[in-house]
């Protein structure tokens, strides 16, 4: 264990991470998502899973540590429902919630077409999969970047 640092970001999850770099994508999708179909075109090439906790477990834990970017528009897409691209399910409500929630500001959640979803996932750095049994816990986070300023200063 460690102080101050969500349990659920193991080991995997975490070098996942701490290796993506400005610009980079993350997917933290629903149990009901082809996760490890997708994962293996990705960077990391197998799913994360996460398999015990939901969306907004798993989004709160990564976004304790993971900075959203800050440079575009839009650092985060939702899975728009299949005929009902403007409707948005409870679970991503709840979602939006926790992203905005870390970061300290209102956040653009975009929709992408299911297959549009899938094509923009296998292109990301990595994928976790969550314990989500709710449809359309889907969701793409591009990370930012932590300004020198920003950063806590090391102490001896």
């Amino acid at each position: 264990m460690l102080k101050n640092l969500n349990p659920l970001l193991n080991a995997d999850v975490l070098h996942v991470l701490r290796a993506m770099g400005h610009g980079d994508d993350l997917v933290i999708c629903d149990a009901n998502f082809p996760g490890a179909a997708v994962a293996r075109s990705t960077v990391v090439g197998q799913a994360l899973r996460l398999d015990g906790a939901n969306t907004v477990e798993v989004l709160r834990a990564v976004l304790s540590v993971l900075p959203l970017d800050t440079f575009v528009d839009c650092p985060a897409w939702r899975m728009e429902v299949v005929g009902e691209p403007d409707t948005l399910p409870q679970v991503q409500r709840e979602a939006l919630i926790e992203i905005e929630a870390a970061e300290g500001r209102a956040v653009k959640l975009a929709g992408l077409e299911r297959f549009a979803f899938y094509e923009r996932a296998g292109k990301a750095y990595g994928v976790i999969v969550t314990g989500e049994q709710r449809g359309y816990g889907c969701f793409i986070l591009r990370k930012g970047v932590l300004l020198a300023r920003d950063a806590p200063v090391a102490s001896r």
